[in-house]
């Protein structure tokens, strides 16, 4: 797998908004991200620049105004992020993670019923 670039907690905010729609202008960009953050304009355009120069996304120019899309998927992304994750804290295994997300989550039957149908289907699968 190709290593993507690493992103901050904020750009990953501003990649958020644009997996979930795009393109996006910059004043679109801003408005979203200001819903849920105390962000001004000039710190949403730093990561906008900080994403575009990192090629996680790019951008097109109509007119005065910019739009915004993503270059990679959240899917590869996360995958990538999981992958980081496990091996950092978890040497790679699984099974510890699963154990104390288990142990220390307060967990619903609906989410503890996902887990074992995700688990069941991939012994089923033979995906392993």
């Amino acid at each position: 797998m190709k290593k993507l670039p690493q992103i901050s907690e904020a750009e990953y905010e501003i990649m958020k908004i644009l997996w979930s729609d795009f393109p996006l202008s910059t004043n679109e960009v801003s408005e979203r991200a200001q819903q849920s953050h105390s962000w001004n304009q000039k710190t949403i355009h730093t990561l906008l620049s900080r994403l575009t120069a990192k090629h996680v996304i790019s951008y097109e120019q109509h007119g005065r105004m910019y739009y915004y899309f993503p270059l990679i998927s959240q899917k590869k992304y996360l995958e990538q992020e999981n992958h980081i994750f496990l091996n950092r804290f978890y040497d790679g295994e699984i099974a510890p993670m699963l154990s104390s997300l288990l142990s220390n989550t307060e967990l619903s039957d609906s989410d503890l019923k996902n887990l074992y149908d995700i688990i069941n289907s991939k012994i089923k699968s033979g995906d392993q």
